[in-house]
């Protein structure tokens, strides 16, 4: 059974750290390049970092270039988002699926609220 679980979300200040997690079960994780994704309310849930399958090569959207990494740790089919200096504008569930989203299930996302 796939599953994705995301982890570490939670109220932070401006200017604050967050560092989000995803356990995936039921993928060859190894094989696919991973994303975080997030969603606003009233807006489409937008990818916001990838990381290809290798692990050797990353990318971000423009409003978190910078300030966003992402990693990801083969031995615990996890991947992770380390997100510095984070602004009210970052307020979002995040979601992890691969890049492009395959798996039709998407987990329960982590709620990031950051208050100015």
């Amino acid at each position: 059974q796939v599953q994705l679980v995301e982890s570490g979300g939670g109220l932070v200040q401006a200017g604050g750290s967050l560092r989000l997690a995803c356990a995936t079960s039921g993928i060859n994780f190894r094989i696919n390049a991973m994303g975080w994704y997030r969603q606003a309310p009233g807006n489409q849930r937008e990818l916001v970092a990838r990381i290809s399958s290798s692990g050797r090569s990353t990318s971000y959207g423009d409003s978190v270039k910078g300030r966003f990494t992402i990693s990801r740790d083969v031995a615990k089919n996890t991947v992770y988002l380390q997100m510095n200096s984070l602004s009210p504008e970052d307020t979002a569930v995040y979601y992890c699926n691969t890049d492009p989203p395959l798996i039709r299930h998407w987990g329960q996302g982590t709620q990031v609220t950051v208050s100015s």
